[in-house]
């Protein structure tokens, strides 16, 4: 085995060009570790917002990628040499080789694409928690996904599909073919006002919306529920432009964002809630493990199918960045490294 290896830092704050690929010696585990060989990690856009500094608790320098699929290469009292597993890591995917907590880790079969089985991590995990335990969405009930075509948006349609939702999605009109092959009625953002066309489209609104883009526009998908529905905010995309930091529209998405009230939401019999995967999984570990397991096990029945955008080699990990700044990418991007 080679004593390098290749890792993405993030050097400086600013666009996709301060990613830079370094070579370095192994990483050592320390006590309560294992060694991944990564095989796959994933792009989201949360690596972005690292990158820009906007993400709380990341400072330079460091290495993006917040989930990988790989093989355990050192020995470890819970991990044997050889054993597929997947990890949700906040930072550092972007890289040959990493070491990881040894309760990150959950199994995977042996035989699986590494690349579907990296979108699992974040983004189905994402899209289950908030259909099964944030919402708490039963069969039958109305949900509205924004950003239906990317990452978690196919997520939530694919899981949303086996729980028995009616799904409406928005995207920008090339990816409404998508959306509709995985069973979301389409809404075209740009050309239409979402809040009229969903009261168009169900008479009273729906039962739960999942909004990444935050600003004033939580106060419209809030509009778009129906009593007892529920908003799930997991990201404000609002602050940046292109996927570059914007700072001028990050205030104005700040002063614009509604202030749910107990008093206000009584009112209306309508919540809001916040999520965070990586939060989560330290609140309840139980619940991380589980849900993975889950999603590890729908994949390997073939129950689920990850819509992957592209396979790129580290070595591209820019490319990768500037493709989800222009929202260009359908599905997963994902960072491959060839096994040995």
């Amino acid at each position: 085995m080679s004593q390098t290896c290749r890792r993405v830092i993030v050097s400086r704050r600013g666009g996709p060009d301060v990613l830079g690929l370094h070579e370095e010696p192994l990483p050592l585990p320390r006590a309560g570790e294992a060694r991944v060989k990564v095989l796959a990690a994933g792009v989201a856009f949360a690596d972005v917002l690292m990158r820009e500094g906007l993400y709380p608790g990341v400072r330079v320098p460091f290495t993006p990628g917040y989930d990988v699929a790989g093989i355990v290469d050192t020995e470890s009292p819970t991990w044997k040499p050889g054993q597929h597993v997947v990890a949700l890591t906040k930072v550092g995917g972007y890289a040959e080789y990493l070491c990881v907590p040894e309760e990150s880790l959950v199994a995977a079969p042996p035989g699986l694409d590494p690349a579907e089985t990296v979108s699992l991590v974040l983004n189905y995990l994402t899209a289950y928690q908030m259909i099964h335990r944030m919402a708490r969405l039963t069969a039958g009930e109305r949900v509205l996904i924004h950003g239906a075509g990317g990452g978690v948006g196919t997520a939530l349609l694919e899981l949303g599909k086996l729980a028995g939702l009616e799904m409406y999605g928005t995207a920008s009109r090339g990816k409404h073919a998508l959306v509709e092959s995985l069973g979301g009625v389409a809404i075209d953002y740009k050309a239409s006002d979402f809040v009229a066309r969903i009261r168009e489209l169900t008479g009273d609104g729906v039962d739960a919306v999942f909004d990444a883009v935050g600003g004033k526009q939580w106060r419209r998908s809030y509009a778009t529920l129906r009593g007892g529905g529920r908003l799930i905010g997991y990201g404000f995309s609002a602050a940046t432009t292109g996927g570059r930091r914007d700072l001028r529209k990050a205030a104005l998405a700040f002063l614009q964002m509604p202030r749910f009230t107990p008093l206000a939401m009584m009112d209306v019999n309508k919540q809001a809630a916040g999520y965070n995967v990586d939060r989560l999984k330290t609140q309840r570990p139980e619940w991380y493990r589980t849900d993975l397991s889950a999603l590890v096990a729908l994949l390997a029945t073939r129950r689920l199918r990850p819509v992957i955008a592209a396979r790129l080699p580290l070595v591209e990990a820019r490319r990768a960045h500037e493709m989800i700044g222009a929202a260009e990418a359908s599905g997963k991007i994902v960072l491959v490294n060839a096994p040995t």
